[in-house]
């Protein structure tokens, strides 16, 4: 079941949502290779996070750990956080001199649903990382950042 939905129709209000979704991110996800929590932990609204990707087996990202920047804004999650990478990449989806993940070529974000959590993005680009458009790209350097 999504996080938030409750599985009876009522919306859960924004905090609680971000409340269930730092819980999980605490506890760890999957393998390991996806992770994620607030910044400051004195912020009451929630809005600034971090997250990390330690990049897919078999492509150039492969043993690499990317930091990225998530800001949950007053409407999320009715709009999807703005989401920006802290370390430099070369994917299609990131605009190359911001950091920032487009959400006009990134499908999650552009087709984005109340349901999606932050966990679903950062998974997400890790996915992307390993398609065929962004396996072979040739990276930055490791430890250099936007």
């Amino acid at each position: 079941m999504p996080l938030g939905s409750g599985g009876s129709g009522v919306v859960v209000p924004r905090n609680f949502r971000l409340l269930e979704e730092l819980e999980r991110g605490e506890k760890g996800i999957g393998d390991g290779t996806v992770s994620y929590g607030m910044d400051d932990s004195d912020d009451i609204y929630m809005r600034s996070w971090t997250g990390t990707i330690i990049g897919p087996h078999n492509t150039v990202h492969e043993g690499r750990i990317y930091q990225l920047k998530l800001f949950c804004d007053k409407d999320y999650p009715e709009k999807p956080p703005s989401v920006r990478f802290h370390s430099r990449v070369n994917m299609t989806c990131v605009n190359h001199e911001t950091g920032v993940v487009e959400p006009k070529k990134f499908g999650l974000l552009a087709n984005w649903q109340r349901e999606y959590t932050m966990e679903d993005i950062l998974t997400q680009l890790k996915k992307e990382m390993a398609a065929p458009q962004n396996r072979k790209l040739v990276q930055p350097l490791e430890g250099t950042f936007f």
